[in-house]
């Protein structure tokens, strides 16, 4: 089982490639999986070291049960075992989660990006009980949790990280972005969960921690995962001067939806919409329409995203 030291490099998280026509409230089939595996193969030659699919971006809560499987099915087998592939499973209950776990994990995914329920909010021990479940129900099967608190209305606090570590050994990694709690959580955690920031907060990780920061994750590797890359590089030498370089440079791609990222509310109703016109501007992948009931986007977001992708886009050529 891969533990959390193994857990190394730039993860690209994937988009689940649209249909035309997947916008539409009867679709019925709506994965590209040609495109999901031409991105894939892209991503690898390209030189990611992991694969992230099926959370937020990867509209996890839009796909029908046979879609989930065709998707998760194409990504286990065009990977075909070169990087390591965590697959989302979140549902809205525990039942659901299990099926999703295990077919998972019976095609041969390398583990699973996993978020809480998503219905009621939870409190700390249904949270820590939930994880250690599934621990107990897969025992050989690394989960990376889905941290995110806008989503699952739920905040993460340091006590639960240090529950997890005793009663969930299976968790040997965790999605996040802010480094508030860091020391904290690494501490509270014995070591034991390697909490892989995102590539805008990869720097800050970074100066907390540098033993720790040994991986990061990036939706805009969809549109091209060459800066993150080579940002994942400078933390691996440790180069203080090329991280701030590399972090400045997707800070400035990323500066027409920072005021959108940086607000919660806004942020979280329009997460998909934004990242998936931002990675089809970029024309790295193409991603498709939104599936609903997602597909509203103010124009004024809109174009900030579709700026975002043309300045990654030129970030990438040069």
């Amino acid at each position: 089982m891969l533990a959390a030291d193994d857990i190394r490099g730039m993860y690209a998280i994937i988009p689940t490639p649209a249909l035309p026509g997947a916008d539409s409230w009867d679709a019925l089939s709506t994965v590209n999986l040609p495109e999901t595996s031409r991105l894939l193969n892209s991503l690898i030659d390209d030189g990611a070291d992991g694969v992230i699919a099926l959370g937020t971006t990867g509209e996890c809560a839009t796909l029908t049960r046979s879609e989930f499987q065709s998707l998760a099915t194409c990504i286990v087998e065009t990977v075909d075992g070169r990087i390591p592939t965590f697959i989302g499973a979140t549902a809205l209950g525990l039942h659901e989660v299990v099926a999703r776990l295990k077919y998972l994990k019976d095609l041969g995914a390398t583990g699973s990006l996993l978020g809480l329920p998503m219905w009621q909010p939870l409190t700390t021990e249904m949270a820590v009980d939930y994880y250690a479940t599934i621990s107990q129900a897969f025992p050989n099967f690394p989960i990376m949790v889905y941290a995110n608190a806008r989503a699952f209305r739920y905040n993460f606090p340091t006590e639960f990280w240090e529950q997890i570590a005793k009663h969930a050994p299976t968790v040997v990694a965790a999605k996040v972005s802010n480094s508030r709690f860091l020391i904290e959580n690494i501490s509270a955690s014995n070591n034991r969960i390697n909490f892989v920031p995102s590539d805008m907060t990869a720097e800050e990780f970074f100066k907390l921690s540098p033993t720790t920061t040994t991986a990061c994750w990036a939706t805009a590797a969809s549109m091209g995962p060459a800066p993150c890359i080579k940002l994942m590089r400078a933390i691996e030498m440790e180069n203080s001067e090329e991280i701030k370089l590399r972090s400045g440079e997707i800070a400035w791609a990323n500066e027409p939806i920072a005021q959108l990222i940086q607000q919660p509310e806004i942020f979280a109703s329009y997460n998909i919409q934004i990242e998936k016109v931002r990675i089809n501007a970029a024309g790295y992948c193409d991603a498709g329409p939104i599936r609903p009931p997602y597909s509203h986007l103010p124009p004024e977001y809109q174009l900030a995203a579709e700026e975002c992708g043309r300045r990654w886009k030129s970030l990438c050529q040069k």
